[in-house]
Formats: C-alpha cells, structure tokens, sequence
C-alpha cells in the first residue's frame, strides 16, 4: 500500500480542518475561553497546533530511514557519525527536554521557521540547511519521529541554556 505524502496528507487536512470550522468553534477550547460564535471566521481563541501521540520505536526507524543521522548526531544512540560536514545540524539527545512535540515537528515540516543565526544552520542565503522531506515523509512517520525525539528528552534539563538548535 502506497502512503501518501506528507504535503498532500497536510494539505487534506487544511481542507477538513476548514470544513469543520464551526463544529470546533463551537466546542470551549478550555478552562476560561470563550467560544467563536458559528458566524465568526478564524481559529478559535486559544486555539494551538498539537501534535497526537506517537510511537518512538518507529519514530526510530523513520529517523534511520531518512538517514537524519547523517546531518544529525544523537548522543547515546547507536547511529553512523554525521558524514554531511556541509550540512550539519544540531545535536539532538536533549532537544525533547527543550523544545515542544508542535516546534520539533514544524522543525522538520518547515526547517526556516526559525534558526539560531548564530549556530551556522543556516546557508548563505539565509534559509535552513535542512532539507525538505516534505514529499516523501507520511504525517505519521512525522508524529513518529517526534515520538522518539521527544522521548530522548533527558530526565531532567540542564538549569541553564547554552544549547544551540
């Protein structure tokens, strides 16, 4: 069975998303905020992009497929070393710890959203050096691999920053 793939996934769900407007107007968002009315347009107030539970063993293998490795190290994790010196991306073991399941997610659908200027992510243009793999990863195999991203968060966070993404 042929998986489809990830831009045309996202962009059925747009398309159902805006077609179930009002049904997800109506319903409260939670403690304290107030629900649009059917005749307003735009998200409800308090509205956020959540990412479903995932399954991180086969976030793993998606990791492995997409050979991440080569861009990206995972400390304590039996992958090749990074061979895209070019291309480099951040180390990855404690970055669960740091960021959201929606921001390592739009890290990957869209990897310019936002780089750290100063830790050589980005190329001369100014874009992520990240390549797109927006043509070929499933929406599932995205919330998988945030599943194991998310899950090499370290038990407990450093006290201070000092990490580059």
């Amino acid at each position: 069975m042929r998986r489809a793939p990830l831009l045309v996934v996202a962009a059925c769900a747009g398309a159902i998303l805006c077609g179930s407007a009002v049904t997800h107007a109506q319903a409260p968002q939670g403690p304290g905020v107030r629900p649009r009315a059917p005749s307003e347009h735009g998200d409800p107030e308090g509205w956020r992009f959540t990412i479903p539970a995932g399954d991180a063993a086969r976030g793993r293998a998606v990791f492995e497929k997409f050979e991440c490795y080569k861009c990206h190290e995972v400390k304590a994790q039996k992958f090749p070393a990074p061979s895209q010196r070019d291309a480099l991306g951040p180390e990855l073991s404690a970055m669960g710890g740091h960021h959201s399941a929606g921001f390592l997610a739009e890290s990957i659908v869209n990897p310019s959203a936002f780089i750290d200027k100063k830790s050589g992510y980005a190329s001369r243009d100014g874009v992520s050096k990240m390549p797109s793999f927006n043509d070929a990863m499933t929406v599932q195999e995205l919330i998988d691999v945030v599943a194991f991203l998310k899950g090499l968060a370290p038990a407990r966070a450093p006290a201070s920053g000092g990490h580059h993404h």
